[in-house]
């Protein structure tokens, strides 16, 4: 029930979502005797979708998730293994075409070879099926592992988990899948902005994992306030809302242990 209603009604609370219906509802009223509250609605939500996509709210929104936590020091030494979330891979056109097609967050799959090279003893755990609400059999991980051959990862190395559908399958299902030992390191290769809730739930799963934050879609403070393209205002806020709709929504539902999960004190 939850991963439908994540599906649905998350899905229309997305500003850009919200915004168009509130203003299809609005035009609905104006042939009718509500034609004054119809012309307010519509101007409204065209008034806040230019908002959101000239200013900067998207970016500072974004950004107080991609600095949650700080990228990975490597002076510890070599991790046991490296868990790469889902996400990038469209497993639907992957099968229309016959091929592994990204369309979103390659870095994590660029960091995860890149990191196999560095640590060649380590384990590399794909996760990810498919997310979609109404899906075909295709799934993620059928295509992450051509797609990480390919890059280089030898398929020994290899394990894919490709059941889960959201984050907290990620997390539950690549435990039970690695069953990690007690003194085992693990890194856990995300987007910077997705890492919070990651983290959260991994943690609630009982699998502890070492943040390596990747995919930033902002950069410095002083940045943030340059005006955008219309569209990367308008996704930057929809990626950063669903973050924060899916932080709240894990807590209150106890999937997690934090509103905001940030990093363990020593």
């Amino acid at each position: 029930m939850f991963f439908v209603l994540s599906k649905t009604i998350g899905i229309m609370l997305l500003p850009v979502n919200f915004l168009i219906g509130i203003g299809l509802i609005g035009a609905a009223l104006v042939p009718t005797r509500f034609a004054a509250l119809g012309r307010r609605m519509m101007g409204a939500a065209a008034v806040l979708l230019a908002v959101i996509a000239f200013s900067p709210v998207g970016n500072l929104l974004i950004y107080s998730l991609e600095q949650r936590f700080p990228p990975w020091n490597p002076a510890h030494g070599a991790p046991d293994g490296i868990i790469i979330l889902g996400g990038s891979i469209d497993p639907d056109i992957s099968l229309a075409h016959q091929t592994p097609v990204v369309r979103q967050a390659a870095d994590r799959v660029i960091a995860a070879a890149e990191l196999a090279r560095k640590y060649p003893d380590a384990r590399i755990v794909f996760t990810g099926g498919n997310a979609n609400l109404v899906a075909n059999d295709a799934k993620e991980g059928d295509y992450a592992g051509e797609l990480l051959e390919r890059l280089g990862v030898a398929r020994s190395r290899l394990t894919i988990e490709r059941e889960s559908r959201n984050t907290v399958e990620n997390a539950e299902f690549s435990k039970k899948l690695v069953n990690p030992k007690p003194g085992e390191r693990w890194l856990l290769v995300t987007s910077a902005y997705h890492m919070p809730r990651s983290i959260g739930l991994f943690r609630k799963a009982g699998f502890a994992v070492e943040p390596y934050p990747v995919d930033w879609r902002v950069g410095k403070l002083d940045e943030l306030f340059i005006i955008n393209m219309a569209m990367d205002g308008l996704s930057r806020t929809d990626v950063a809302i669903r973050e924060w709709l899916g932080l709240v929504a894990y807590r209150l539902n106890g999937k997690t242990d934090a509103l905001f999960p940030g990093p363990q004190k020593p």
